[in-house]
């Protein structure tokens, strides 16, 4: 039993290697430069979405966008929130659309990921669209096997 575990280890352990950790401070400039080499698919799971973050993170989303990249966010249900930051949810889901970028939601949505031409995966704490004050963490892979696992264990590539 411990020689399969060994060896599957083995099989994945050079993904592993190209792992590195972020937290709220570290996250977003490694987040940007990694965008900017973005060639043909974004995909970012945050369960919320707030007007200061993507104030942050539109002026990159629009080169993407100039440069025909698929950007597709799925976020929680504006429904499923208290009527402050619904409004809020709602205007700022409506300027992601106005750029042509796919939002999908998801009710109960929790998951806060984002997969950059299927080979670069972060996935942690930390949400992208909408991270202020708190103190997270997100890990950066580059894995085609473990972005790919990721798209289809949370039912992406059903959808894309």
């Amino acid at each position: 039993m411990l020689t399969q575990f060994l060896r599957r280890s083995a099989d994945t352990s050079s993904d592993l290697l190209d792992s590195k950790l972020y937290d709220e401070k570290t996250f977003y400039p490694i987040f940007i430069k990694d965008l900017n080499n973005c060639g043909s698919e974004l995909i970012i799971e945050s369960p919320f979405v707030t007007k200061r973050r993507l104030q942050y993170l539109l002026p990159t989303l629009k080169l993407l966008k100039d440069r025909k990249v698929r950007i597709i966010i799925n976020t929680k249900d504006p429904n499923e929130l208290d009527d402050g930051r619904r409004d809020e949810a709602y205007r700022t889901i409506a300027s992601l659309q106005h750029k042509a970028i796919q939002v999908i939601f998801t009710h109960g949505h929790h998951r806060k990921l984002a997969i950059i031409d299927r080979s670069i995966l972060y996935e942690g704490s930390l949400n992208i669209l909408s991270q202020n004050r708190s103190t997270e963490m997100m890990r950066r892979t580059e894995s085609v096997q473990l972005a790919w696992q990721i798209v289809r264990s949370v039912g992406l590539d059903c959808l894309l």
